[in-house]
């Protein structure tokens, strides 16, 4: 098998680009980026419009090749295909899905029936055509080794539909389709949707470019169908009379670096800037985003078999995502990256290579530990990803983390105790485990919208309230970083901005007892290390308190007794009147007497 690489281009509708200018253009655009040109790179471009017409040449569809593998291997090259996948998303940014445009979509659909597309209705319904057109591309391909597949318009229809009649030789170490019509259900050609369910094994990953000036794309990519691949968006010409043309995606960048990375490897220079990072100290969200990490990376040493591969795939790409984002706020805000982030990003592109861990964590007193590992251990720290694992095994893992921070191992156990007590304290007879992940998520960000983060208070170990709010419009809500930062300033904020936030019917019971059992498993964390109480712990309680019985002597005023609305503000009631409680019975109120532990 030759190691070269081969660069296969596969055109749309028309006359097939006899002059080859999507070649000058991608050539331009590589070089542009540091890469090669195309001038000594191996190229296949069949010219296949003729094929694309009826003739009455009687040809079979070439065969598939590959059997279908087993589940435990089509398992298994799922996951190594998403680790493949987060590298690449890692070099272009986010995926980018996009939400469809219906009035497009219906276009795109009646379109196949206009003369112009005529070819494209050949291939989709004739499986001759099909035949001429398969055959005719394999017989211009090398029979086995190397090769990056790009597919514009109908040849991103026909690149999926080749994938499966590759020589077994054949290995695709990248395929890239631009201006694919393949979501709209008129191109689901040989039922590919339901055939391409897992990625092929020959097949190391695919990437979708869309643009929204494009009515071909619709407004979307094709992860919606295929949602194992990635879809970024290009933004290129406003006019919808240039937006579905080849050269509009190949002069872009984004598009480049993906076949130059399939094509050439890695620039050399590619992460240059990253990669030396500066000895600075870590802002507070980069200090969290890397603590959840290390606490993550311990978690993982005590996992085995499926558990550890599913967790392993997932923290690769967590962490990928995480130290992109830090790379590309500061880089927005002009602010250096600190080394012992850029230190993670030493090999991101080979998901089989080493998987670097972040340092432990620096040392913290246990005042500025509270609040940060409290979240730590309520919080999922691999979100978007959900594994449920023994909490057993994250209290280890903290007991390690916190020992690592100079807190010792008991800090750790009593993270964990807190947390336990708090919810025997407010969901008697529930049991001892937090509230499912993703209950408090659900509504702390409308909170945190809602009070314009004024209310939100300087917590130690986290900073202060402009800093956060700074950082939770960059890394929004819904991500790891976010989700943690918003976590940790609900948790530790004060003011009557969050009781009105909590009171209000825009806020759920789940969510106002997911904030106030984090609140109280804080204090009680305090009260088992010996800590000064949080004074604010009280007087917020009370606070929401008020508010809610305001909310609900409003509502009860007019309201049917059973509304759902009035026995949302009785549970939220029930939730402050229980953590209440706890701390007048154990001394914790203002003035009170600490009671033994």
């Amino acid at each position: 098998m030759t190691t070269e690489t081969t660069l296969v281009f596969l055109h749309g509708v028309g006359n097939g680009d006899q002059d080859d200018k999507w070649r000058t253009t991608l050539s331009a655009s590589l070089i542009r980026l540091g890469y090669p040109g195309l001038e000594s790179a191996r190229v296949v471009a069949p010219k296949y419009a003729h094929a694309l017409k009826d003739w009455d040449v009687k040809e079979a569809l070439p065969e598939l090749n590959g059997k279908v593998p087993s589940r435990d291997a089509a398992r298994t090259n799922r996951r190594a295909f998403e680790g493949r996948m987060g590298a690449v998303e890692w070099r272009l940014g986010k995926h980018s899905r996009g939400v469809g445009n219906a009035g497009f979509d219906a276009v795109v659909s009646a379109a196949v029936a206009f003369p112009f597309f005529e070819q494209a209705r050949n291939y989709l319904t004739d499986p001759q055509v099909r035949a001429q057109v398969l055959n005719r591309i394999l017989s211009a391909l090398p029979s086995s080794g190397r090769i990056v597949l790009i597919g514009h318009s109908l040849g991103s229809i026909i690149a999926a539909d080749l994938l499966r009649r590759l020589p077994a030789g054949i290995e695709v170490v990248g395929m890239v389709t631009i201006g694919s019509p393949l979501a709209n259900s008129a191109f689901n050609v040989d039922k590919l949707k339901d055939v391409l369910k897992e990625p092929p094994v020959n097949l190391a990953w695919w990437v979708n470019f869309w643009n929204a000036a494009d009515p071909v794309a619709a407004h979307r990519g094709l992860s919606s169908i295929f949602p194992w691949m990635v879809d970024f968006r290009l933004a290129t010409t406003p006019s919808p009379l240039r937006g579905h043309l080849a050269e509009e995606y190949l002069g872009s960048n984004a598009m480049a670096a993906a076949v130059g990375y399939a094509l050439f490897g890695s620039l050399s220079t590619e992460l240059e800037a990253v990669e030396k990072g500066v000895d600075i100290p870590l802002d507070p969200a980069e200090s969290m985003a890397l603590m959840a990490l290390r606490y993550a990376h311990l978690m993982r040493r005590r996992l085995k078999g499926d558990e550890l591969d599913r967790f392993t795939g997932a923290l690769r790409r967590v962490q990928t995502d995480v130290v992109t984002d830090i790379v590309t706020r500061n880089k927005k805000e002009g602010r250096h990256v600190p080394a012992s982030v850029t230190r993670l990003l030493t090999d991101p592109s080979s998901p089989t290579g080493s998987f670097i861990e972040p340092q432990p964590g620096r040392y913290l007193n246990k005042d500025e530990a509270v609040v940060l590992l409290t979240v730590l251990a309520a919080e999922n720290v691999l979100r978007p990803f959900e594994i449920d694992l023994p909490r057993e095994k994250w209290l280890e893992a903290m007991k390690e983390l916190s020992a690592e921070m100079g807190l010792g191992t008991q800090y750790g156990i009593d993270v964990f105790e807190a947390a336990k007590r708090a919810r025997s304290v407010l969901s008697p007879g529930r049991g001892a485990g937090w509230i499912k992940w993703g209950a408090l998520s659900v509504g702390a960000a409308a909170i945190v919208v809602a009070t314009g983060g004024l209310a939100l208070a300087a917590a130690p170990g986290l900073a202060g309230a402009a800093a956060i709010t700074s950082a939770l419009s960059t890394f929004g809500p819904g991500g790891m970083i976010g989700g943690l930062l918003t976590a940790g300033t609900l948790v530790s904020a004060g003011g009557g901005g969050i009781a009105y936030g909590l009171a209000g019917q825009g806020t759920t019971a789940e969510t106002l007892e997911a904030i106030v059992e984090r609140r109280l498993a804080a204090t009680i964390l305090r009260q088992l290390q010996g800590l000064e109480p949080d004074p604010a712990a009280w007087s917020v309680l009370v606070q929401i308190e008020i508010e809610v019985r305001r909310q609900h002597e409003r509502m009860d005023e007019f309201s049917d007794e059973s509304a759902p609305g009035l026995k949302d503000l009785k549970r939220k009631i029930l939730t402050v009147e229980r953590a209440l409680r706890y701390l007048t019975e154990n001394g914790l109120e203002p003035g009170g007497v600490s009671a033994q532990q």
